[in-house]
Order: C-alpha cells, then sequence, then structure tokens
C-alpha cells in the first residue's frame, strides 16, 4: 500500500492512499480519516460511498464529516467509484464507465475485466483495511449519496450482520426503473433484468430488508427526483415497517451542500449504532 498523503485532521489523520486491487486488476485509490482514538486501538469504521463522476476526494473534501466522526471517535473510509487508469474501458458519458461503477460486478464486454465494484468493496478493500489499520471489523456502517446511496443501501442489505447501520443521502432508489439504472445495469450485467434485481434497493427491501436501522434523506428540490425515485424505497421500507426514518426535507437539492448540511445527523446516527 502506497501512501499518497497524510494530513493531520481533528486531532486524527485524513489519509490517501494506494493500493493493488486483486477485484479490478488495477491500482485503487481511497481516502481514510482515522481518529485520535485509532493510536490506542481499533476503531469503528463508517464506509461513504460516493456518487456518478466522483471519486475518493469528493466527500473527503466537501462533506465535512471529519469533524463529527472524531467527536465521536469513528473512522472513515472514501473509497472511489470505479476502476481507472488507461487500460480500463470507459465511455464518452458521464454515467457509464470511469466514474461510474454502480457498485456492481459487471459480466458483459468492455466492462468485465475491471467493473468489479461490488467484489472490491465486500472483500477486497476490507480486506486490506483491517489488516493494515487499526479498525474494528466488528463494528462497521456504510452510507453513501445517489450512486453511492444506491451501492450502501444494495450491500448492507446482501450482508446481514456485517453493517450496524446503514444510511444515505437522495439515494438511487429503484435503478431497474429509471434511466440512472437501467442504461447502466443495462451495460454491466446485460439485458436479462432477473440480474438487475440484486441491485435494486426498492426491490430487495421489500424482499429482504435490514436488519438494523436505516436513515434517508431526500431534497425536496432535487433536480434528478425522477432518476431516484424516492417513492419506492418509502414504499417498500413503509410496507415491511422498516426500522429506520425516511425524510424529505424542504428546499435541498442533490449537491453537497445538501449531504453537508446533514452530515452531523448521519455520523451520530451510525455512532449510535455503532457505539451500542
Amino acid at each position: 500500500m502506497k501512501v499518497i498523503s497524510e494530513n493531520r485532521c481533528f486531532g486524527g489523520v485524513q489519509g490517501v492512499y494506494t493500493h493493488a486491487s486483486r477485484a479490478t486488476g488495477t491500482d485503487m485509490t481511497f481516502g481514510l480519516f482515522l481518529p485520535t482514538e485509532a493510536a490506542e486501538g481499533p476503531v469503528p469504521v463508517l464506509w461513504y460511498l460516493s456518487g456518478l463522476t466522483c471519486t475518493h476526494e469528493n466527500a473527503m473534501v466537501k462533506a465535512g464529516a471529519q469533524a463529527w466522526a472524531a467527536a465521536q471517535g469513528i473512522a472513515l473510509v472514501f473509497p472511489d467509484t470505479s476502476p481507472r487508469g488507461g487500460e480500463v474501458a470507459d465511455d464518452g458519458a458521464y454515467d457509464l464507465g470511469q466514474g461510474a461503477g454502480f457498485y456492481v460486478n459487471a459480466t458483459q464486454a468492455p466492462w468485465a475485466a475491471h467493473y468489479r465494484m461490488w467484489d472490491y468493496l465486500a472483500d477486497d478493500l476490507p480486506d486490506q483495511l483491517f489488516a493494515t489499520f487499526a479498525l474494528d471489523r466488528d463494528r462497521q456502517a456504510i452510507c453513501g449519496h445517489s450512486m453511492g446511496g444506491h451501492g450502501a443501501l444494495t450491500l448492507a442489505m446482501a450482508h446481514p450482520g456485517r453493517y450496524r447501520s446503514v444510511s444515505a443521502f437522495a439515494p438511487i432508489c429503484n435503478p431497474t426503473g429509471a434511466e440512472w439504472g437501467r442504461k447502466q445495469l443495462r451495460a454491466y450485467l446485460g439485458p436479462d433484468e432477473a440480474a438487475w434485481a440484486r441491485h435494486d434497493a426498492s426491490l430487495v427491501m421489500a424482499e429482504a430488508g435490514f436488519d438494523g436501522p436505516v436513515l434517508i434523506d431526500q431534497g425536496s428540490k432535487d433536480q434528478f427526483l425522477d432518476n431516484l425515485r424516492p417513492e419506492t424505497l418509502a414504499g417498500a421500507m413503509a410496507a415491511r415497517r422498516q426500522p429506520g426514518a425516511f425524510r424529505i426535507q424542504a428546499g435541498y437539492d442533490h449537491s453537497y451542500f445538501f449531504v453537508a448540511s446533514f452530515m452531523e445527523d448521519h455520523v451520530t446516527f451510525h455512532a449510535e449504532a455503532l457505539w451500542a
């Protein structure tokens, strides 16, 4: 693992690291904030998955999460959103290819060679992190924004017992039924829509739910509501009587101004589960 940078931050360290990924077959970069308590022993960890066009850096520098994580004594992981490099397939559109991995394992050419973000986040990066840093594998939570909210929800529900809590800001709730989803799932997974279902948070919520608390924040003025389809996830949560909250925040859009406005709530929500 190569250290790109390490900076003192709210008493802890905000680092950026690169490592060779067995899942993607490429070098991958991620950010990791370790609070001061990590110097004494393993600390709980909150994963943050970013959205379309983002890298590891967007939330790391825009969300303001480190101050709240430091106050709660928890670590933050900021993975990238796709494999990258000259040998990695890409597309001219912003919502496919590099920066738009959609947190799935691609099965279709030309994406299958490297686009294995599900395995990267479920197995590869966790194995590297817990072997290298002072992180508590038994105390994990996960959060995300937009495409990252989709990834956080589907990963959490697919791994019962791993994550103590899950939250999302403006997640892509129903990718099998929206432009943000059908295009990417068809490209990465092929035309058989049965293979898409496990990557649709609303469908998985309706079928299985999550074995812990859920927090969703959605802005009422989000310019991408038709692609996010929040009503599908809210309905699935209500039908299952899923423990948690789905909040519509009046006047907020899809930006990181929205994310930063409610980040304290999300970090506190996860800290309560992680330290329980």
